[in-house]
Protein backbone atom coordinates (compact mmCIF):
# COMPACT_ATOMS: atom_id res chain seq x y z
CA UNK A 1 0.00 0.00 0.00
CA UNK A 2 2.96 2.56 0.89
CA UNK A 3 4.31 1.37 -2.18
CA UNK A 4 0.76 2.73 -4.42
CA UNK A 5 1.54 5.45 -2.31
CA UNK A 6 4.33 6.60 -3.46
CA UNK A 7 3.75 5.08 -6.84
CA UNK A 8 0.69 7.70 -7.06
CA UNK A 9 2.68 10.70 -5.36
CA UNK A 10 5.96 10.39 -7.90
CA UNK A 11 4.89 8.76 -11.12
CA UNK A 12 4.58 11.84 -13.02
CA UNK A 13 7.88 13.23 -12.15
CA UNK A 14 9.59 9.62 -12.84
CA UNK A 15 8.12 9.94 -16.75
CA UNK A 16 8.79 13.44 -17.25
CA UNK A 17 12.77 12.79 -15.72
CA UNK A 18 13.19 9.45 -17.46
CA UNK A 19 12.07 11.21 -21.41
CA UNK A 20 13.41 14.54 -20.18
CA UNK A 21 17.14 13.06 -19.57
CA UNK A 22 16.73 10.46 -22.62
CA UNK A 23 15.82 13.77 -24.74
CA UNK A 24 18.38 15.74 -23.31
CA UNK A 25 21.28 12.81 -23.59
CA UNK A 26 20.00 12.02 -27.11
CA UNK A 27 20.93 16.48 -28.11
CA UNK A 28 23.74 16.64 -26.01
CA UNK A 29 25.32 13.49 -27.59
CA UNK A 30 24.48 14.19 -31.19
CA UNK A 31 25.72 17.63 -31.05
CA UNK A 32 29.26 16.88 -29.70
CA UNK A 33 29.15 14.04 -32.39
CA UNK A 34 28.38 16.96 -34.87
CA UNK A 35 30.56 19.07 -34.42
CA UNK A 36 33.72 16.50 -33.19
CA UNK A 37 33.34 13.81 -35.38
CA UNK A 38 31.19 15.02 -38.25
CA UNK A 39 28.94 12.64 -37.86
CA UNK A 40 25.23 11.78 -36.44
CA UNK A 41 22.41 8.83 -36.33
CA UNK A 42 19.52 9.63 -38.33
CA UNK A 43 17.09 9.55 -35.54
CA UNK A 44 18.88 12.10 -33.37
CA UNK A 45 16.14 14.99 -34.27
CA UNK A 46 13.03 12.76 -34.34
CA UNK A 47 13.15 10.93 -31.73
CA UNK A 48 13.69 14.08 -28.89
CA UNK A 49 10.70 15.47 -30.47
CA UNK A 50 8.53 12.17 -30.11
CA UNK A 51 9.82 12.19 -26.28
CA UNK A 52 9.02 15.67 -26.12
CA UNK A 53 5.11 14.47 -25.94
CA UNK A 54 5.74 12.50 -23.24
CA UNK A 55 7.29 15.44 -21.23
CA UNK A 56 4.33 17.80 -22.13
CA UNK A 57 1.66 16.07 -22.12
CA UNK A 58 2.35 14.07 -17.95
CA UNK A 59 3.38 17.44 -17.07
CA UNK A 60 -0.28 18.24 -17.92
CA UNK A 61 -1.29 15.85 -15.79
CA UNK A 62 0.76 17.27 -12.79
CA UNK A 63 -0.23 20.98 -12.93
CA UNK A 64 -3.98 19.33 -12.97
CA UNK A 65 -2.88 17.67 -9.62
CA UNK A 66 -1.11 20.22 -8.09
CA UNK A 67 -3.66 22.77 -9.48
CA UNK A 68 -0.72 24.74 -11.12
CA UNK A 69 -3.21 25.27 -14.15
CA UNK A 70 -4.74 28.46 -15.68
CA UNK A 71 -7.77 29.64 -13.34
CA UNK A 72 -8.98 32.86 -12.38
CA UNK A 73 -7.92 32.76 -8.68
CA UNK A 74 -8.58 36.05 -7.60
CA UNK A 75 -12.18 36.17 -8.25
CA UNK A 76 -12.30 32.25 -6.19
CA UNK A 77 -11.02 33.73 -3.16
CA UNK A 78 -13.75 35.99 -2.94
CA UNK A 79 -16.57 34.12 -3.62
CA UNK A 80 -18.09 31.85 -0.08
CA UNK A 81 -16.84 28.12 0.52
CA UNK A 82 -19.90 27.02 -1.47
CA UNK A 83 -19.04 29.69 -4.74
CA UNK A 84 -15.77 28.02 -4.63
CA UNK A 85 -16.59 24.39 -4.43
CA UNK A 86 -19.07 24.91 -7.57
CA UNK A 87 -16.16 26.71 -9.42
CA UNK A 88 -13.85 23.53 -8.91
CA UNK A 89 -16.89 21.06 -9.62
CA UNK A 90 -16.96 22.94 -12.88
CA UNK A 91 -13.25 22.77 -13.66
CA UNK A 92 -13.27 19.04 -12.91
CA UNK A 93 -16.34 18.65 -15.30
CA UNK A 94 -14.89 20.59 -18.09
CA UNK A 95 -11.24 18.88 -17.57
CA UNK A 96 -13.06 15.34 -17.81
CA UNK A 97 -15.47 16.83 -20.53
CA UNK A 98 -12.32 17.98 -22.69
CA UNK A 99 -9.64 15.00 -21.44
CA UNK A 100 -12.32 12.58 -22.99
CA UNK A 101 -12.49 13.95 -26.40
CA UNK A 102 -8.49 14.25 -26.61
CA UNK A 103 -8.54 10.33 -25.69
CA UNK A 104 -10.80 9.10 -28.22
CA UNK A 105 -9.13 11.43 -31.21
CA UNK A 106 -6.01 10.78 -30.14
CA UNK A 107 -6.74 6.76 -29.52
CA UNK A 108 -7.88 6.89 -33.27
CA UNK A 109 -4.45 8.43 -34.29
CA UNK A 110 -2.61 5.63 -31.76
CA UNK A 111 -4.26 2.32 -33.71
CA UNK A 112 -3.68 4.32 -37.29
CA UNK A 113 -0.44 4.38 -36.90
CA UNK A 114 -0.05 1.43 -35.24
CA UNK A 115 -2.00 -0.30 -37.80
CA UNK A 116 -0.02 1.26 -40.89
CA UNK A 117 2.86 0.08 -38.71
CA UNK A 118 3.99 3.65 -39.14
CA UNK A 119 7.82 4.10 -37.95
CA UNK A 120 10.27 6.54 -36.81
CA UNK A 121 12.51 8.59 -39.33
CA UNK A 122 15.46 7.65 -39.31
CA UNK A 123 15.36 4.63 -37.73
CA UNK A 124 14.24 1.11 -38.77
CA UNK A 125 12.24 -0.21 -36.22
CA UNK A 126 10.88 2.27 -33.63
CA UNK A 127 7.25 2.66 -33.79
CA UNK A 128 5.64 5.91 -33.92
CA UNK A 129 2.94 5.01 -31.72
CA UNK A 130 5.04 4.06 -29.04
CA UNK A 131 5.65 7.96 -28.25
CA UNK A 132 1.72 9.07 -29.91
CA UNK A 133 0.34 6.65 -26.64
CA UNK A 134 1.16 9.26 -24.74
CA UNK A 135 -1.53 11.44 -25.04
CA UNK A 136 -4.45 9.30 -24.08
CA UNK A 137 -2.11 7.96 -21.14
CA UNK A 138 -1.23 11.16 -19.89
CA UNK A 139 -5.28 12.60 -20.36
CA UNK A 140 -6.65 9.34 -18.45
CA UNK A 141 -4.13 10.20 -15.78
CA UNK A 142 -5.37 13.70 -16.23
CA UNK A 143 -8.83 12.26 -15.42
CA UNK A 144 -7.49 10.16 -12.13
CA UNK A 145 -5.86 13.83 -10.84
CA UNK A 146 -8.70 15.29 -11.40
CA UNK A 147 -11.10 12.60 -9.79
CA UNK A 148 -8.92 12.76 -6.64
CA UNK A 149 -9.01 16.42 -6.40
CA UNK A 150 -12.73 16.91 -7.00
CA UNK A 151 -12.78 13.82 -3.54
CA UNK A 152 -10.85 16.11 -1.62
CA UNK A 153 -12.63 19.20 -2.48
CA UNK A 154 -16.07 17.71 -1.07
CA UNK A 155 -14.36 16.14 1.71
CA UNK A 156 -12.88 19.78 2.74
CA UNK A 157 -16.19 21.26 2.12
CA UNK A 158 -18.24 18.50 4.13
CA UNK A 159 -15.64 18.94 7.07
CA UNK A 160 -15.39 22.84 6.89
CA UNK A 161 -12.00 22.89 5.87
CA UNK A 162 -10.79 25.57 3.74
CA UNK A 163 -10.82 25.04 -0.34
CA UNK A 164 -7.53 24.83 -2.47
CA UNK A 165 -8.54 27.45 -4.84
CA UNK A 166 -5.19 29.48 -5.11
CA UNK A 167 -1.65 27.48 -5.59
CA UNK A 168 1.52 28.27 -6.70
CA UNK A 169 3.45 26.84 -10.03
CA UNK A 170 5.70 24.95 -7.46
CA UNK A 171 3.33 23.86 -4.87
CA UNK A 172 1.98 20.13 -3.55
Amino acid sequence: MQLLRWIDSNIERIIILVAYVFMAGIIFVEVIRRFLLNEQVAWSSTIPIYLFLWVVWIACAHNVRIRAHLSFDEIRTKLSQRGQLLCLLLDGLLWIVFSVIVIYYTTQQVLLSRDNFAIVQGTDDVLQWWFYVATPLAFALLIVRVLQNVAKDISDYRNGRPLKVQTGMLGD
